[in-house]
């Protein structure tokens, strides 16, 4: 109880002191894309139910002569990577706080279709709320591999408490304003879950 009062005060705050950059960014975002400005997507949440995740649009909704999104790498904007390279896209996240999908702190929702992939220990990874940031954003964001992030993730689940919330929300902006540890801009995103595993069975 203590943390969702902690949660929905923290993110009211982050909202109304971030609303003329929110502002700003929702202008540019209509100017160079057009709208919408908001990006939704189905993403898994406490126990694995999913929610609909919001961020800044990054993309352009391009697509080749058969009708067929272009690959991201395309659809990314010039704007898009500032605002990824800047986490300024994660912004709207604090409305999914307030909505009591998200918490401050927690392993980073992942995709739905991800929940079959892994194993029963790295299931434990939905024991709690995901969060806007989390153990593996403060110790390598996008650098550890899927197996290095899921153990960390199920660490914060293991070893959680109001002051390595606290030590997390700290170190986050530190580690957006350095750009520390965040895939090098001509690097390939990490390469999806499930294209690396095969599904899991799970337990009876």
């Amino acid at each position: 109880m203590f943390k969702r009062v902690f949660d929905f005060v923290i993110a009211a705050a982050l909202l109304a002191l971030l609303s003329p950059i929110a502002l700003l960014v929702t202008a540019a975002i209509i100017l160079t894309m057009g709208r919408p400005a908001l990006f939704r997507q189905a993403r898994a949440g406490y126990k694995a139910e999913p929610f609909s995740l919001l961020k800044f649009r990054t993309m352009t909704d391009a697509r080749d002569e058969d009708g067929n999104l272009l690959p991201s790498a395309q659809r990314l904007t010039a704007l898009g990577r500032l605002l990824r390279k800047t986490s300024l896209d994660e912004l709207p996240q604090l409305v999914n706080v307030l909505k009591g999908d998200l918490s401050m702190v927690g392993p980073r929702p992942l995709y739905v279709r991800y929940t079959d992939y892994y194993t029963e220990e790295e299931r434990r990874r939905h024991d709690v709320k995901p969060g806007v940031t989390g153990l593996v954003q403060v110790s390598g964001r996008s650098a550890p591999s899927w197996e290095e992030r899921l153990r960390m993730d199920v660490r914060y689940v293991d070893n959680r408490s109001m002051l390595l919330d606290l030590r997390i929300l700290l170190l986050t902006p530190w580690k957006i304003v350095t750009c520390a540890d965040i895939t090098p801009k001509n690097a390939e995103i990490m390469e999806r879950l499930d294209k690396i595993r095969q599904p899991r069975q799970r337990a009876a």
